[in-house]
């Protein structure tokens, strides 16, 4: 018996037609719309003071789009910083990449994938908004004069009240501890390297002004100073990751000499360390280390400093990045 032959029926135009897939609806613009935005965390230390170079009056970090014309990402970061800050960019690196849609803030047609870096520098030139204290934007991290007062009476309060709204006795044990962890609160030692996270933790139990914004709340965001100065978009967020990383960094890499003058005495060094980790260093533990690691080598002369007594210049031995290269060896900043 001969099977009939199976035909593919045709179309009005005399075309045969695929009847077992059918054709998919072409995206919109929209919907394959992304923007690679470029965003610079550029660090120095000034006075002893960490300090963060800041565009809008303070309110965002340094950024533009990436454009076909930029040679690469580095180069349009480099093109956008010194177009807004008329600030060179030296050491730098990349940071993180953003890419979360649920932190946009407002209806966005154009999915924006935010690559941020960090740089280090010393401090010149102005632009608008300039160099800020990076503790404007995060007043719990500085602990050098003990915990800041602004954890006990205003985030503590606050995190307790998002921990007890949780779900069930679990999820509330869960978030108190997230809490106590985090902020060094029932007893927990302060971890500095957790700048990220502590942001993160205050976004999600919306208590800073970027997640009341992002949720429509306007009228409680202006009632959110004491959680730090907020910032543009989800900048203060990358910020954060910023301090963290550079404070991780400090520990075991000695780019903290990218932010000193070519000569310095060991207690600009221990003053610099010290902005940077929000933390105070025990002074003849930390001169021991610096000798023990050969990281600094005597310049000559002496410069005055506390009550007019004189104290010796050192500069940066170069030589120690080939040396510890190859012996494999960390070079950490430890703290009392």
């Amino acid at each position: 018996m001969t099977r009939p032959k199976m035909t593919r029926p045709k179309s009005p135009a005399g075309q045969p037609r695929d009847t077992a897939r059918p054709a998919l609806a072409a995206p919109s613009p929209a919907s394959r719309s992304v923007a690679v935005d470029l965003i610079a965390v550029l660090v120095a230390v000034t006075g002893g003071e960490p300090r963060v170079m800041t565009v809008a009056r303070g309110g965002g970090l340094p950024s533009g789009p990436f454009e076909l014309a930029h040679r690469s990402l580095q180069q349009g970061l480099r093109d956008w910083v010194e177009q807004q800050t008329h600030h060179p960019l030296g050491y730098v690196e990349q940071l993180y990449t953003f890419a979360d849609k649920d932190r946009a803030e407002g209806e966005e047609a154009q999915r924006t994938i935010s690559i941020s870096y960090l740089g280090l520098a010393r401090e010149q030139g102005a632009a608008e908004g300039g160099w800020h204290n990076w503790y404007e934007y995060f007043p719990w991290e500085d602990h050098r004069a003990g915990p800041p007062a602004v954890i006990g009476k205003v985030l503590a309060p606050a995190l307790a009240g998002w921990a007890e709204a949780g779900v069930g006795a679990a999820g509330r044990a869960a978030r108190r501890q997230r809490a106590s962890v985090t902020f060094g609160l029932e007893g927990e030692p302060w971890n500095e390297e957790l700048t990220l996270q502590r942001y993160e933790l205050l976004y999600e139990a919306g208590i800073v002004a970027e997640r009341l914004r992002r949720d429509g709340q306007e009228d409680l965001a202006a009632e959110a100073s004491g959680a730090g100065r907020p910032m543009m978009a989800d900048h203060r967020r990358i910020l954060a990751t910023g301090i963290a990383r550079l404070r991780a960094k400090i520990k075991y890499r000695p780019v903290v000499f990218e932010l000193m003058p070519p000569t310095f005495t060991l207690l600009q060094l221990q003053r610099c360390v010290e902005a940077l980790a929000g933390r105070t260093l025990h002074k003849q533990n930390f001169r021991r280390l610096m000798e023990q690691q050969e990281l600094v080598e005597e310049a000559g002369g002496t410069t005055s400093e506390a009550l007019g007594r004189p104290a010796k210049l050192f500069r940066f031995r170069h030589a120690v990045l080939e040396e510890r290269a190859l012996a494999g060896t960390k070079l950490p900043l430890a703290r009392s």
